[in-house]
């Protein structure tokens, strides 16, 4: 198996993770976003809640408010010459004759994506669906992009993270190796399974796919949250959390991450920045908004959103809205509406991960208990809104 030494991830796959230090201080950590794009900020004032970071304070730290906290340098956008002095990671190495291509799934910025048969791949098994993507690039930079995010991926392990098997870089073009989830994305499956979804065969309606029930909503939400709760566990930001961004298997079982398809599947959920930076701004807090500050809590403003598209089968956040008066509506405090029939319990959730203060949101693993004991209780004792 190839040894590649460990460097800055810049991601490839659309699970947009950045490590925020594996010696996390307690509290919030800063992730504070260079971008090339820095000289064109969106252009909003400041509403007194975080004052932007400044280089006054040295590269190592960043005054925020009374407190001088760390600052990890964003690693899609690593310093020249740093070193993270972290451990060797040892990538999988699938031979290119053990793949045989079935049909393609998508294409996204990366590359193209297909289904196809694995051999070799499991002890119990002779062959395994999976999902490759191809880097369609095949510049030194993008190849030294494609080893980062083959090591970030290969130590990232959990129930709820869709699984990397490895990469194929015995000639081109180089190739990463994903469980295949059947159901595809979750707002796809949503959509699918909502009031209004409707199968038509030749023109004509046959079927519905049956509406999720509340439990399914909140069994779905809590298996997302478990994810979050592993990449925080992990010192992970994942920055791009939405539904179109989680992927639903058998037994809806629902994982966090995808390959790299949901930028070109969902542009209009993502608003262009600076000529060249796609940011998805409906899913975003304030403070990412306006600074790039990416954090734990960041994740959990995205989470809200997440819940509002579970319990409105699918919709935009903002729908009504162009993409600037969306920027004004977050910036200037305003909340998503509660979802038609939404539990009210459901929606103190949603209004808890989107306090201004990214401090005074819920925690995750809080967040994550009050789904399961919801999903526990008699559906009568919840209060339903009209």
């Amino acid at each position: 198996m190839p040894k590649w030494p460990w460097v800055g991830i810049k991601s490839l796959c659309g699970l947009r993770l950045c490590l925020v230090g594996a010696a996390a201080l307690p509290g919030p950590v800063a992730v504070i976003n260079v971008e090339e794009d820095s000289a064109n900020p969106l252009h909003h004032v400041n509403h007194g809640i975080i004052s932007p970071c400044t280089l006054d304070a040295g590269p190592d730290s960043v005054e925020i408010g009374m407190n001088r906290i760390p600052v990890i340098e964003n690693p899609q956008y690593f310093r020249h010459g740093h070193n993270c002095n972290k451990p060797t990671t040892y990538v999988q190495h699938i031979k290119r004759r053990d793949i045989n291509l079935k049909r393609e799934l998508g294409e996204g910025a990366f590359g193209k994506v297909f289904l196809a048969d694995c051999y070799n791949l499991s002890l119990t098994k002779d062959k395994m669906l999976v999902a490759i993507k191809t880097l369609k690039d095949p510049t030194l930079a993008a190849r030294k992009d494609f080893q980062r995010e083959a090591e970030l991926l290969t130590n990232l392990q959990h129930d709820h993270i869709v699984k990397f098997y490895g990469v194929c870089v015995d000639g081109d073009p180089l190739i990463m190796v994903f469980e295949y989830m059947k159901h595809g994305d979750l707002n796809k499956f949503l959509r699918a399974h909502g009031p209004d979804a409707i199968i038509l065969v030749d023109g004509q309606p046959l079927q519905t796919n049956g509406e999720l029930g509340l439990s399914q909503m909140l069994h779905i939400a809590s298996q997302i949250a478990a994810g979050i709760i592993y990449l925080a566990s992990q010192h992970f930001v994942h920055r791009d959390l939405a539904t179109r961004n989680c992927l639903v298997g058998n037994g809806m079982l629902v994982k966090i991450g995808d390959f790299g398809m949901s930028r070109d599947i969902y542009s209009t959920d993502y608003y262009r920045v600076g000529g060249h930076t796609m940011l998805p701004i409906r899913w975003m807090p304030p403070e990412s908004i306006m600074y790039r500050k990416f954090t734990t809590e960041s994740d959990v403003w995205s989470f809200g959103v997440i819940l509002w598209e579970i319990f409105t089968y699918g919709k935009q956040p903002w729908f009504q809205l162009a993409n600037n008066e969306v920027i004004d509506c977050i910036t200037q405090g305003r909340a998503l509406e509660c979802p038609w029939l939404c539990p009210k319990e459901i929606y103190d959730i949603m209004l808890g991960c989107w306090q201004r203060e990214p401090q005074q949101r819920f925690n995750i693993k809080d967040i994550q208990k009050m789904l399961i004991t919801l999903m526990k209780a008699t559906p009568v004792y919840l209060d339903i809104l009209g």
